[in-house]
């Protein structure tokens, strides 16, 4: 969950994401604390910047960037925007999908809802809970197990094949995001998850 909040000591509007009370496993603890370091290890006007980490009752948190202007998911209304600005879009988007993978960092779920905009426009990628690096082989995600958004992932992570996704995976999510801002839908959408995977 992501709250709005306020960091008294440095006077400003924050997001704080945590996890639930009680609705966290060993696995899901350890994916928190990847997407704490992946993301304070990424630097770049078009990703959110981590500015703390700590923990609360036992539940870890991480105190983020805000960005006030809601996610791509709800710009335009679900209607294609003009092909300069989806352009645009993308290209940023690209710029800070691009420092990550110099960062050794696949996302692993570019998708629309996690992209936030700025007050003047400017498209953030955030929410880097699925994010995987290179060359890591800590077993949260084994083969054959699908994680992120149907609609926006390249076949070999659809199929579950972890060993193939890198970040050729994301550039495809780009691309599938590009699609929807230039046409207002995704380009696969079926009537269940599984027929979207299909």
């Amino acid at each position: 969950v992501v709250y709005r909040a306020r960091d008294r000591q440095l006077d400003r509007v924050v997001a704080v994401k945590m996890i639930l009370a009680g609705g966290a496993d060993g696995q899901q603890l350890a994916r928190f604390r990847d997407e704490a370091r992946a993301v304070a290890a990424l630097q770049h006007p078009n990703i959110v910047q981590v500015f703390d980490t700590g923990e609360t009752g036992g539940r870890p948190f991480l105190v983020l960037e805000y960005v006030p202007g809601g996610s791509l998911a709800r710009f335009g209304g679900g209607a294609p925007i003009a092909p300069q600005r989806a352009a645009e879009i993308v290209a940023a988007l690209a710029r800070g999908v691009q420092h990550a993978h110099d960062r050794g960092i696949v996302h692993r779920d570019m998708k629309p809802a996690n992209v936030l905009l700025a007050p003047d426009g400017t498209p953030k990628v955030t929410d880097f809970g699925l994010a995987k690096r290179l060359g890591d082989d800590s077993g949260h995600t084994r083969t054959g197990v699908v994680v992120g958004s149907p609609s926006y992932m390249p076949p070999e992570q659809a199929t579950g094949n972890s060993k193939a996704v890198g970040p050729a995976t994301d550039v495809y999510s780009l691309g599938a995001i590009l699609y929807e801002l230039l046409t207002g839908r995704p380009p696969f959408v079926g009537e269940t998850v599984l027929d979207t995977i299909r």
